[in-house]
């Protein structure tokens, strides 16, 4: 008898834990820089998310982005006006930032969360239109 519940505690474990995984591989999803070129000519209304700071920012950036730097103290207010529900497109310069801004967004509940793999220089590099 002990057993059993030693082997039904260890397969609720194992069950939790896989379901929390899945939950987190929808919400933040690493998508390619078309990928995101085809969601904003699809979608002029896109949350499209630059979190580089504004210097870099102000340097170029994607024609329709609006820029909420994660490393300012502020971010997690700004990125709150955001709609929840609807997908947020999120990019940097290489792919870190906007995957920690990624991170802090989901836990603030953003259901669904696209970072553009690679971030501002991949996108550069496929030669796909910016704002300059």
């Amino acid at each position: 008898m002990k057993k059993i519940a030693i082997l039904f505690g260890l397969t609720m474990l194992l069950f939790f834990t896989s379901c929390k995984e899945n939950t987190t591989a929808q919400q933040i999803k690493v998508i390619s820089p078309e990928e995101v070129y085809k969601a904003v000519n699809d979608n002029q209304n896109l949350q499209l998310v630059d979190v580089r700071t504004q210097k870099e920012y102000g340097e170029d950036h994607l024609k329709t982005a609006q820029n909420i730097c994660v490393t300012d103290d502020d971010f997690k207010e700004k990125v709150a006006k955001l709609d929840k529900n609807e997908p947020v497109y999120l990019y940097c310069r290489s792919g870190k930032r906007s995957a920690r801004a990624a991170q802090i967004m989901k836990d603030m509940g953003f259901k669904e969360i696209y970072d553009m793999e690679g971030g501002f220089l991949n996108w550069e590099s496929q030669g796909l239109q910016t704002k300059n």
